[in-house]
């Protein structure tokens, strides 16, 4: 029952995540596209915008579990490695955004990305997968 909740949780969160994307966020968020991927506002525009939908999509799934539940978790884990280096150039180049600002706040969120990895594995059964696989081998 916990994983049940705190996947719901995490779904909730990544739909807020999202939909601010699109709308009351957009502005915020431009502090987590890396600055060597672009620095033009188009680009960022169209990085906010897509990662957005991605993160709606993540959202909806993770609410609804079903069938995709694992392959949800595995994707989202991916997905959250893959946006780490926004985060990074986030602390790196000293950008406030999120009510992170200082470079303390801005360090001690990179600490919370593994852990958002783990969460969406843990709460999707897909880590418990994962690691059955690995024994098997």
């Amino acid at each position: 029952m916990l994983k049940v909740i705190l996947r719901i949780v995490l779904g909730a969160f990544m739909l807020y995540a999202g939909i601010g994307h699109l709308t009351f966020l957009k502005e915020e968020f431009y502090a987590q596209v890396p600055t060597w991927i672009t620095t033009s506002k188009d680009a960022m525009d169209i990085i906010v915008f897509v990662s957005g939908i991605i993160e709606i999509v993540f959202g909806v799934l993770l609410i609804l579990g079903g069938k995709l539940k694992i392959k949800t978790g595995i994707a989202l884990a991916i997905f959250f490695v893959l946006i780490f280096p926004g985060n990074i150039n986030q602390y790196a180049q000293s950008i406030d955004a999120f009510g992170l600002d200082s470079d303390t706040k801005r360090m001690v969120r990179l600490f919370f990305q593994p852990v958002l990895i783990i969460w969406a594995l843990w709460s999707t059964n897909a880590l418990a997968v994962l690691l059955k696989k690995n024994q098997k081998q």
